[in-house]
Order: C-alpha cells, then sequence, then structure tokens
C-alpha cells in the first residue's frame, strides 16, 4: 500500500515504479509463468477472456493512458486498440481476434513497461494536471492491472486441469467474534472519498449520510452455515427467491454454491484442479446475489445497503470520523487482512481480529467480496473522471454493489471506499456476503 499523500514526488515516483513492476510480476505469474501457449489461447469459459488476452489488455490500457495520455508520446502499435478494447469486443467474441502469441505479447507489454518508466523520470507529480496530480493516473493502471490479475485468478478457477499455482494455508482461527452480529446506532457518517488521490471517480466525492440503526454480522456467513441453507431445501423453496432469482434458479438448474459436489456423506469444493473437503469454517464463496439474498431471508434477515456496510466498516463512534481501514489508518495490511493473494483461498472466521472495525465487525477487508442490496450508482456530485466506460455506463439497477475486496484483491485496490459491481447471477467471482436487519425499538438505540 503507497502511502501517496505523505511522500515526495522523487519518493512517490520510486513508489509507483515498484508498485508497477510488483503488479507486472503478478500479471507475469497468472500466464507466461505458469502455463504454456495453448491454455494462455484457450477461452476456459464463456465467461472470461483467454488470459493471453488480459495479458496484452493490461499492456495496452497501460499504453493508451501512460505513455499516449500522460508522457504524449507517440502510439506504439495504434493497430491493437480494437482488439484490446473491452468495449469493442464481448469476451465471447475475444478467441477470434487475431490475438498476440504470448511471446509477441509478453514483449509489446514490456516495451510499454520500459517506456513508461523512462517517461516516470521526466513528468512532475505535483501538478495542475488532474492525471499526473500525485500520480493518478499510474494508481489508475496499477490498479487496472490488478483487477485484471484477479479476473485472471477466476479464470484459473474455471479452467479444467491440475493445479499451476502453489498454494499456503491461510491462518488459523485466533479468536472468533464475540457476538454474531454488532449493532450499529443510528446516525450521520462520511460515505465516500474526496481526500485519497488514488481513488475512482465512483468512491468520490465524500457526502454525508443519514442511517437508522441496524445490526449486521460481526464475520462473514460461513460455509458451515451456508450448507444448512442448502440441506434445508433452501434452493427449492420459492418463498424465499427474488423473482429474478427464482427464474435464475429454475433455468440453471443450479442447487448449490459454484464448485461445490457432494459425496461420500459430506461436502467437498473444486478449487484450482483439486477437490478438498469444504472448510466449514472459511466463509462461503462463489455464490451469486441471488443466492445470497434467498440465503439472508431464510435466516429472517436481509443483505446490508452499501452504505450499511461502510459505515460498519469505516466509522468511528468515538471521534465521529472516517477510518481509512476498518482498524485504522495502518497501512501494513498483512497483519490486519487476508488480501494480495498470499492464500488462494479465504480465512477462517476468526483469523484477523486486529482487523476488526470500531464497532466490533471483522474481516471486512479480503477473504472475499460482499454483496450488497445497492444497485450500481453514482454518488451525489460524481463526475466522470477520467473515462465514462469505467464507471457511468454502468450504472443502473442491473448491477449489485460489492464491497471490501477478497484474498484475491491487492493491496493497491483494498480501500474501505472501493466499489466493485457485478451482475447478481455472477457466481465465478470471489464473492460472499453478511447478513444485517433492522434495529427494533427494544435494542436500546439512540440517534
Amino acid at each position: 500500500m503507497i502511502p501517496v499523500a505523505a511522500l515526495h514526488d522523487d519518493e512517490l515516483k520510486a513508489a509507483i515504479a515498484d508498485a508497477l513492476l510488483e503488479s507486472r510480476r503478478r500479471s507475469h505469474h497468472l500466464t507466461v509463468d505458469s502455463l504454456d501457449g495453448p491454455d494462455l489461447l484457450a477461452q476456459h469459459s464463456a465467461l472470461m477472456s483467454p488470459l493471453v488476452w488480459d495479458l496484452a489488455h493490461v499492456g495496452n490500457y497501460e499504453e493508451l493512458w501512460l505513455v499516449r495520455e500522460a508522457a504524449g508520446m507517440t502510439a506504439m502499435r495504434p493497430e491493437l486498440d480494437a482488439i484490446y478494447d473491452a468495449f469493442e469486443h464481448p469476451r465471447a467474441e475475444r478467441p477470434s481476434l487475431p490475438l498476440l502469441a504470448p511471446r509477441e505479447a509478453t514483449g509489446y507489454i514490456d516495451l510499454v513497461r520500459r517506456r513508461v518508466l523512462d517517461s516516470l523520470e521526466q513528468l512532475p507529480l505535483t501538478s495542475k494536471n488532474p492525471l499526473l496530480d500525485r500520480g493518478f493516473v499510474y494508481g489508475m493502471v496499477i490498479q487496472h492491472e490488478h483487477q485484471h490479475d484477479e479476473t485472471m485468478l477466476a479464470t484459473h478457477q474455471l479452467r479444467r486441469g491440475g493445479r499451476v499455482l502453489v498454494d499456503t494455508d491461510p491462518p488459523p482461527p485466533i479468536s472468533p467474534p464475540t457476538a454474531p452480529e454488532a449493532l450499529i446506532p443510528a446516525g450521520v457518517f462520511t460515505m465516500g472519498t474526496s481526500d485519497d488521490p488514488w481513488a475512482l471517480d465512483n468512491e468520490r466525492p465524500a457526502h454525508r449520510v443519514p442511517l437508522p440503526s441496524f445490526w449486521i454480522d460481526t464475520s462473514p456467513v460461513t460455509n458451515a452455515s451456508y450448507a444448512a441453507f442448502v440441506e434445508a431445501g433452501g434452493y427449492d423453496d420459492e418463498r424465499l427467491w427474488a423473482p429474478g432469482g427464482w427464474q435464475w434458479r429454475n433455468r440453471s438448474g443450479k442447487t448449490t454454491p459454484a464448485f461445490w459436489h457432494r459425496a461420500g456423506g459430506q461436502w467437498w469444493r473444486r478449487r484450482f484442479g483439486e477437490l478438498e473437503p469444504l472448510p466449514p469454517d472459511q466463509p462461503v464463496q462463489h455464490v451469486c446475489w441471488y443466492e445470497a439474498d434467498a440465503y439472508a431471508r431464510w435466516t429472517g434477515r436481509r443483505l446490508p445497503t452499501e452504505a450499511e456496510w461502510e459505515k460498519a466498516a469505516t466509522w468511528d463512534p468515538a471521534t465521529q470520523a472516517k477510518r481509512r481501514f476498518p482498524w485504522g489508518d495502518d497501512i501494513e495490511l498483512t497483519r490486519y487482512a487476508n488480501l494480495g493473494e498470499r492464500h488462494h483461498q479465504p480465512a477462517p472466521v476468526g483469523a484477523y481480529p486486529q482487523g476488526a472495525s470500531a464497532y466490533g465487525v471483522t474481516q471486512l477487508l479480503g477473504d472475499v467480496w460482499e454483496w450488497t442490496s445497492t444497485d450500481f450508482t453514482g454518488y451525489p456530485g460524481f463526475a466522470v473522471f477520467p473515462y465514462a466506460e469505467y464507471s457511468e455506463v454502468f450504472f443502473g439497477s442491473d448491477y449489485k454493489v460489492l464491497r471490501g475486496g477478497s484474498w484475491a484483491t491487492a493491496e493497491q485496490v483494498a480501500r474501505s471506499t472501493f466499489r466493485n459491481w457485478d451482475y447478481p447471477i455472477r457466481r465465478q467471482i470471489f464473492a460472499g456476503f453478511r447478513c444485517a436487519r433492522d434495529a427494533g425499538p427494544d435494542d436500546g438505540v439512540t440517534t
């Protein structure tokens, strides 16, 4: 995590260079360092691009924004722009495009990177140009590459074949929350940000939001809890499902989260090519919004709104101020959350008690993206920056907001204000959820 606002120009440039190298190391690791040509060129699921498309796309995006836009250099490979434009070609079409072969793609993105690092030395990062000020455009490109790296991990999960990614076990539970729910009192809090130099447009501006009191789970819903819903016939009870969710369930025939399997009287999951017993105390993942919503109804609760999630994660009632992270301002995230692909799975509930928010809510960052009940739209005062295709074109009721990041999310993306979004039927992403409910008149809450 780069403390962008605190660094002098030369320090910030050095930190940006390191972050660029780290994101590229990760991209190489997930593609050319792990798989051969046929696996890189194949489309492992209609939901995903060939891995080599993602690899060249991050380089083309970097050329567009850091070589051409920031540095003002001549286009290097303008003929690639249409091929790697995510809006011009949906994923289903990408395997038929004249994609760069893995070696050529690697050569192209490495050449782009050399020009970027050379030009970085010459550009001022304290500037009236909002793209360059505090290195925003570099942060945007770094985050973009890490987001595609997480997408590549979803492709790895969908591909058939043996494991190619080295795995390490997550830490054991240390101190599970003492209470299953936390009561969040009514009041106004600050949502979003206007101060983080690398925050993206949909996180802005900071604005005050009043909320009534509510209860929220102190940890994400676990595999064991979700298995109880499955075993109780939750997928067969129409009363639990939103109309669109019931249509999805019947059309798809799904009766469990993705990659689950029942055999020998126990639950198993397929993870990166290997079948293993389902860990009961890990947060459930690979559930879509409709599944999360149905489970919440089964328990007599609901999904939290996006505002409820952010208040539980960031607001400090003692100081009446917003925390940068749930635990405070410490940027050494490895102590507090399961992020950055350190483990290729969620950590069990109770593994990171020191990452709790001021309200005692744990594991809000990392482990699994968490579905909220909120449609994706702009905040009051939203302004497109620097292009509408990052956020604005997705605004509306088609997409639901996810918060908090997953074990696959890079630390540079893991802000408490960061907003993700997807269709409510998507299950390949590393998504889970926690539940909430309204507070009642007997809960002892004062405004």
